[in-house]
């Protein structure tokens, strides 16, 4: 079972058809919707700040989220993808936007709709990430425009993380 744990008496909360992995750590003052994917190592810490997340989100293995204490929450919104290692912080992931493995988010930053952050990358604080763009390197710049293919990616990868958690969710009577 994952670890659940109440920070300063605030115990996360999740929403309908989520899978949390048993050896996930989700603390605090955590929301997260309905259909959201918690997977293997990862760490969402909602303990100096709050945490919320909207529904269809999958988390992959080895992510860290948090938050800076008094400054910065984080907020993801619906139908994000943050890939294997990443570490988000303190910052905003609007809609259908996909963080790439090992990518580093810092705080105060914004990931607008459609915005792929590449593998890797280093996005620094209160850097604004235009929708409709790749963004790459360390520090992060735009590199170039997403295309329709690479839009329905972002709208589809949610979709293929609800599946794959439900190869790991016995559901009552089977």
């Amino acid at each position: 079972m994952a670890l659940v744990l109440a920070v300063k008496g605030v115990l996360p909360i999740w929403g309908n058809d989520c899978f949390l992995a048993e050896n996930c750590t989700v603390v605090g003052d955590v929301v997260m919707g309905d259909n959201c994917s918690v997977w293997f190592n990862a760490v969402i810490r909602g303990d100096v700040n709050y945490i919320r997340i909207g529904s269809n989100v999958n988390i992959q293995d080895g992510v860290v989220i948090h938050c800076t204490y008094q400054r910065a929450g984080t907020t993801i919104a619906d139908n994000v993808s943050i890939g294997h290692n990443a570490l988000v912080h303190g910052c905003t992931l609007k809609s259908n936007t996909l963080i790439g493995m090992g990518a580093i988010v810092m705080d105060n930053v914004i990931v607008e709709e459609y915005t792929i952050i590449a593998a890797g990358a280093v996005v620094l604080e209160n850097t604004v990430c235009e929708s409709g763009y790749i963004y790459a390197g360390a520090p992060a710049r735009k590199i170039k425009p997403i295309s329709d293919e690479q839009k329905v990616l972002l709208r589809q990868l949610p979709q293929n993380y609800i599946l794959y958690s439900s190869w790991f969710t016995v559901k009552e009577g089977e």
